[in-house]
């Protein structure tokens, strides 16, 4: 046994020489990017090609090919599809901005240029439609549009979001074009140095260690640009092919590599039918990349027997995933049109909402209110289909513009109306101010008046005038009216001091003992009235105080200890002191036509408990309810001599 015999290979296994004999090398040539490809009529080996099955690709393979090669640019793959995707669409230029912010801070750069690039279109849209908006308020205001300009807060974050973005991003870039060119660089030496293998002269296990760690530093070489990608490793696999066609290694150690090969991939093809039935397309779709990429970077070749099948079942079940993609990118296609369906309905309503000749204040808030719905609904409405989005935009913002337009004219033709309502309000300021310090009281208090009607009846003003010339206004009206009360209270000062008294003579009222002699009292309360009276006029806007007055006299009244039907003829007299006036007798009138009312309804009363009787005619006398109607029938008899008695006294008034 030869010294080749102990040497293990990368599985583990037993190492022997082969005695197969070396055929001769084909010839190569140089391609553009410096990769030595093998010419096509290379000879029949008995290694893995792939030159077969695996050349045979169709569009699902290449898809992953694809994907994988852009992925081989940079190995910050998986942390891409760890960035959450969000309906960028559906957020305010407000929320993109913070979301852009929270994606700088907690991503590395590299894992969100999709991200970054979505969020820019979306938020330049919306920004787009608002400069839109604004410039044509400028204009209607009578801006040139030449010396328009616009931005705001959230603009001014965004922009400093993204200069931080690209400065990150760029930096990086230039430093991953440097590593990818040197990874390119090592991994063709690595190709050459396999190559070397062919014509070293020495022991075979010896060479085919140096073979193995050629591999391991493949593996580990990084990433490399993907347009080099799939030249290289397909040129690294052809020359390991090859590698192994010239290996003077025995069957065993070839086929115990071919089984470890075998048993790898047969695990890959099981992972990737187990993904197969994965409801998750997007994950896994992803992971189906992860074993493409250990199928061509990490295993080798198996035996010429097996390669054909597994390669078909390994293609099979990525067809059966590329299947379930295109399905829900179908699916997805038909919410897409589904959406335009809805956006198309949102965009309607907005052109409504802009025909309608509802042209009042009031109704052009609700407008507002509407449409504002409509655009939220708008961008939560979701994505559609591609070919159709900048169009749908293209009309959503017509649509918006249109009403924007048509509110912006109202809204101009508003302001006119307040500056005119303006002027008239500062006309009536001037009449106010130029008469308040007037002394002519009867001939400008009505002035005065007419023009405090007048402000009411004139519309509204701009917003940032309304406060102020109120409040001129006002001032200049108090100043006056305060100045007329202020000389009518000095002309009417003994009303005032004849109030000053009554209170006095309230207060005194109500703290007032009685004795226990009832016509000593009803004297002091005749002795108070009269005083009341002699006091004479109180302001017109102080009388409520001669009601309180006569509460507080029946009040006392009614404390004493006296029959109660002369009580009430005493309280009725003291009560028709009050409404006697010789000038006017309306007060007494009032009181005559009530009292006549009152006795009606009494003998009305009574002639109905009367009838009432005669349901209890074969009823004996001492019947308690025929006793309580007699009861009652006094008492209204009673109640009624006194409301006749007062009846003579307000007749008496007349005479």
């Amino acid at each position: 046994m030869s010294e080749n015999d102990n040497l293990q290979n990368a599985d583990g296994n037993k190492a022997v020489e082969s005695t197969e004999t070396t055929p001769t090398p084909q010839a190569e040539v140089k391609t553009e990017d410096g990769i030595k490809d093998a010419e096509t009529s290379e000879v029949e080996t008995t290694a893995d090609t792939t030159t077969s099955a695996e050349a045979a690709k169709d569009d699902h393979v290449d898809e992953i090919e694809a994907s994988n090669a852009e992925d081989a640019e940079d190995e910050s793959n998986a942390e891409r599809h760890d960035v959450e995707e969000k309906d960028y669409h559906a957020m305010s230029m407000d929320e993109l901005t913070a979301e852009f912010g929270r994606l700088l801070k907690d991503h590395k750069v590299q894992t969100i240029s999709k991200h970054v690039n979505e969020i820019k279109s979306e938020f330049n849209a919306k920004f787009s439609e608002l400069l839109d908006e604004k410039k044509e308020e400028f204009i209607e205001d009578g801006g040139s549009e030449i010396d328009f300009y616009y931005t705001n807060d959230t603009k001014k974050q965004f922009n400093s979001h993204y200069k931080d973005y690209k400065q990150t991003i760029n930096a990086y870039y230039k430093e991953r074009e440097q590593n990818l060119k040197q990874n390119l660089e090592d991994r063709l030496q690595i190709i050459e140095d396999i190559k070397g293998l062919l014509s070293v002269e020495e022991n075979m296990g010896t060479t085919y260690k140096t073979f193995k760690e050629l591999q391991e530093k493949w593996r580990n070489a990084g990433p490399i640009p993907r347009d080099k990608y799939n030249n290289a490793w397909n040129t690294y696999h052809h020359h390991v092919e090859r590698f192994y066609d010239f290996l003077h290694l025995n069957n065993d150690l070839r086929d115990m590599d071919f089984k470890h090969n075998y048993d790898q991939k047969l695990k890959i093809i099981e992972r990737a039918e187990e993904l197969a039935e994965d409801e998750n397309t997007n994950r896994s779709f992803r992971e189906l990349q992860v074993l493409h990429k250990l199928w061509k970077e990490e295993l080798g070749p198996v035996g010429k027997e097996h390669r054909e099948v597994i390669w078909e079942r390994f293609s099979n079940a990525t067809k059966l995933i590329h299947d379930k993609r295109q399905a829900y990118f179908a699916d997805m296609d038909k919410a897409h049109e589904k959406n335009l369906e809805r956006k198309e309905e949102i965009i309607a309503k907005i052109e409504a909402i802009a025909e309608d000749t509802g042209n009042s204040h009031s109704a052009w808030q609700k407008k507002i209110k509407d449409v504002e719905a409509l655009r939220d609904s708008f961008f939560k409405a979701g994505k559609v289909p591609i070919k159709v989005n900048e169009s749908t935009w293209a009309k959503f913002k017509t649509a918006v513009r249109t009403f924007n337009r048509g509110k912006n004219s109202f809204y101009k033709n508003l302001k006119k109306d307040q500056y005119d309502n303006l002027k008239k309000k500062k006309d009536l300021i001037q009449i106010a101010e130029d008469n308040k310090d007037s002394d002519d009281f009867a001939t400008i208090t009505p002035l005065m008046k007419k023009i405090q009607n007048e402000w009411k009846k004139i519309g509204h003003v701009p917003r940032r005038d309304s406060d102020k010339i109120w409040k001129q206004f006002k001032a200049a009206c108090n100043h006056y009216f305060d100045r007329m009360h202020a000389e009518r209270k000095a002309q009417d000062q003994h009303l005032y001091d004849a109030f000053d008294k009554k209170v006095k003579l309230l207060d005194d009222l109500k703290t007032l003992e009685f004795t226990e002699d009832p016509k000593a009292d009803i004297k002091t309360l005749q002795d108070k009235i009269a005083e009341w009276k002699a006091v004479g006029y109180v302001p017109q806007n102080k009388r409520y105080i001669d009601g309180k007055f006569y509460k507080a006299i029946d009040d006392a009244f009614d404390k004493l200890k006296m029959d109660k039907s002369k009580l009430e003829m005493i309280k009725f007299e003291s009560k028709l002191e009050n409404l006697a006036n010789p000038d006017d007798t309306r007060l007494l009138d009032n009181e005559y036509n009530f009292i006549k009312k009152r006795i009606d309804e009494i003998k009305s009363e009574i002639n109905q408990l009367e009838n009432n009787l005669q349901f209890f005619s074969n009823v004996k006398s001492d019947n308690p309810l025929v006793k309580d109607v007699h009861k009652n029938i006094a008492n209204h008899k009673k109640e009624l001599d006194t409301w006749k008695a007062k009846l003579s006294k307000v007749r008496g008034m007349y005479n």
